[in-house]
């Protein structure tokens, strides 16, 4: 490795957030009209739905006496401090005190509102200051009726560079053995610009849904055949996404806390597209049929996520004993999702 490459490695470990992104800080079934807490790189933010079911999110901060707003509720359309009852409207503004008097002005204080959004069955976040360039990342197979969906949420202590390099380095399929859709991964090649990395991979894979019986392959690894199939991993800024062959759709979505936290949710999707008689049947029994199988490889994703964690904490607590120790690395897809990393966070000095 270079020794400009090591210092990337450095660097990168301390590595703020691009905020002219949006973030997934929560699934649409946790917001409700009891405030929601949650974290974006430091900045703490309270969600919540008014009496519409609009969704909303505000710094969860009172500027009275600096208590967080999410212990407090919702009354009508305003977020109400549990502390003093304190309320304010959507935009941040405060919009009563209770016990103001008749002679008394309202406070002219606010506190910042962020933009959001539901889409794709999850909340998305921008964090940033200025007008959004671009939009959320899509989940097309979200809603569509021949993809199923299982969710798994990542919480590690790690830095989010620990997490997007375990995703992208397709080699480390020797840690999770019987759980991994795929073996003998060889990067073929890869493509980069300003805001994303793919990097290219053959592999063998059991992952084949074209049978009914196919499908028993997921839960008895005996029933097992591999076959070649090309496998396609991107870092698409700030998120994650993979392909392997027609079947098997995985996406990461993230949510960094700190330097030492990062938060995720791991979205994995089967395709039922090979079923061509399925896609005659009536709409409403698809839907069923889809809601029914949600969550069909839990076990299987969250097992994967269990391994990798326990490996990305131990690379963080690697790091922060001796930052100096020199990594060996000859995934060449790593290197350049660092100088992306890198490139993003240099655009805002």
């Amino acid at each position: 490795m270079s020794s400009i490459s090591q210092i990337v490695q450095r660097d990168v470990r301390r590595l703020g957030i691009n905020p002219n992104h949006w973030y997934v800080v929560a699934r649409c079934n946790e917001v409700t009209t009891k405030p929601k807490s949650v974290i974006i790189w430091q900045q703490a933010i309270a969600l919540y739905r008014d009496s519409k079911g609009q969704i909303h999110a505000l710094e969860d901060r009172c500027p009275h006496r600096q208590v967080k707003l999410s212990h407090g509720q919702v009354i009508g359309d305003e977020l109400e401090c549990a502390y003093h009852g304190w309320r304010f409207n959507s935009t941040g503004e405060c919009a009563a005190v209770p016990y103001l008097a008749a002679n008394q002005k309202l406070p002219n204080c606010k506190i910042r509102r962020y933009q959001v959004q539901e889409q794709d069955g999850f909340i998305w976040l921008f964090p940033g200051d200025v007008e959004p360039s671009v939009e959320p990342l899509g989940l097309p197979e979200w809603e569509h009726l021949n993809y199923i969906a299982t969710v798994s949420v990542i919480n590690c202590q790690a830095h989010y560079s620990y997490l997007i390099e375990n995703l992208m380095d397709m080699y480390h399929g020797h840690l999770h053995q019987d759980l991994q859709a795929w073996a003998e991964a060889v990067l073929q090649d890869i493509d980069e610009d300003t805001n994303r990395v793919d990097a290219h991979y053959t592999a063998q894979s059991y992952y084949k849904i074209d049978k009914i019986w196919s499908i028993s392959q997921l839960f008895f690894p005996a029933l097992r055949r591999l076959h070649p199939e090309l496998l396609d991993v991107s870092y698409v800024y700030p998120h994650w996404v993979s392909t392997l062959g027609k079947y098997f759709k995985i996406y990461c979505l993230l949510c960094p806390v700190n330097e030492t936290q990062t938060k995720a949710y791991l979205i994995h999707f089967t395709s039922l597209n090979a079923f061509w008689r399925l896609h005659k049947l009536p709409v409403w029994f698809r839907r069923f049929v889809k809601d029914s199988l949600f969550g069909a490889a839990q076990k299987l994703l969250d097992g994967l996520v269990i391994q990798d964690v326990q490996m990305i904490e131990e690379e963080q607590q690697a790091y922060l004993q001796n930052s100096e120790r020199r990594n060996y690395e000859l995934n060449r897809a790593l290197v350049s999702v660092q100088r992306l990393m890198q490139s993003q966070v240099q655009r805002l000095e």
